[in-house]
């Protein structure tokens, strides 16, 4: 059985609206090992698994690159700027981003993405698969030179479009599949200010719900428990790699469940246990020493759409509200659980 026979309705219903007519021949690429591993990390980087966050279903980053892949295919019927919106996520480690963290590199976020060439080149499958259909690793490893596939914050990429939509909708409910549906719906590809393609709504009442929504979900990637748990979970896998429970080639080759198992039996499984059950944390502007707690900032991620060749930020007052609203959320703060006092 495939993975996309595998996966819930609710997914399912999702990519119909990204793209009605799935492209088969994307398919064969999706059931390699190197994608199929994807499967098995949440695109919440870890808060999935704690009560800080009500996230109500599964999706993950293989859901993700599919989403991204569809979207582009929707856009260009392309292939190979499609194999590259699919392909961007491929050197994901376990816990996303929190490996990002891990390696101090909590405001771009891009450190996990170095090996994406090495990965597509050493997979077999994927290099007879682009040698039959004539794309070479350098055609499709980078989907930045796409810019319907990605381009610079805070225009509206195929990767920005899908994480917000799946997040809002399947991830935390922000909105359901019907709003979804609106939007895309009046999306088109028009021309940025330097003359680049990028996909843009045809109405200003969409970009501005777009904004509106994209904008409280801006503030979840970074709020005070989304930054505490993804450096509690990267300073946690660092400690387990000091102590010889899990290689840095680990972060790659496992499952997040069996990276779990791995949590619950060493020195980390009562802080663990803390964190999965805590329903809030504590911010302070004086640091609580005694308590194991963060101070640094998370990345900055909002967007501004463009309407009909116009910023939806320049064109409506209601919308830049929701920007500043979102910008100057305030990061400056030490951040613990109580009971928790030390990894």
């Amino acid at each position: 059985m495939s993975y996309l026979q595998t996966i819930p309705q609710y997914i399912k219903d999702y990519f119909k609206i990204l793209e009605p007519d799935f492209p088969e021949w994307l398919e064969e690429y999706i059931e390699t090992p190197a994608m199929l591993k994807q499967q098995h990390i949440s695109m919440t980087c870890g808060v999935y698994y704690t009560k800080l966050f009500n996230c109500r279903e599964w999706y993950s980053s293989l859901d993700h690159s599919i989403g991204v892949a569809l979207i582009v295919w929707h856009f260009t019927h392309d292939k190979k700027q499609t194999l590259a919106g699919l392909f961007h996520d491929i050197a994901t480690p376990v816990f996303k981003h929190c490996i990002d963290f891990l390696n101090g590199d909590y405001e771009t976020q891009e450190s996990t993405e170095d090996l994406t060439s090495e990965i597509i080149a050493n997979s077999k499958e994927i290099q007879a698969l682009l040698k039959r259909d004539g794309f070479t690793t350098a055609d499709v490893d980078d989907y930045h030179k796409y810019p319907i596939a990605d381009n610079d914050t805070p225009q509206l990429s195929a990767d920005r479009l899908e994480y917000s939509m799946s997040n809002g909708a399947i991830t935390y409910g922000v909105f359901d599949l019907a709003v979804v549906e609106e939007l895309y719906n009046d999306l088109e590809v028009q021309k940025d200010e330097q003359g680049n393609d990028e996909i843009s709504f045809k109405t200003k009442k969409c970009a501005r719900k777009f904004v509106s929504q994209t904008s409280k979900l801006s503030i979840y990637y970074r709020n005070h428990a989304c930054r505490y748990s993804m450096q509690l979970i990267a300073d946690i896998v660092k400690g387990l790699n000091d102590d010889g429970l899990i290689s840095r080639d680990d972060f790659y080759r496992l499952k997040e469940s069996e990276c779990i198992d791995i949590i619950k039996n060493s020195r980390f499984a009562k802080s663990w246990d803390i964190w999965t059950k805590a329903t809030r944390v504590q911010a302070s502007k004086e640091e609580p020493k005694e308590h194991y707690n963060i101070h640094h900032p998370g990345k900055v991620r909002y967007i501004t759409p463009l309407v009909n060749g116009e910023r939806i930020n320049k064109i409506c007052k209601i919308a830049q509200a929701a920007i500043d609203k979102n910008l100057a959320y305030d990061q400056d703060f030490y951040v613990y659980i109580p009971k928790i006092k030390e990894l």
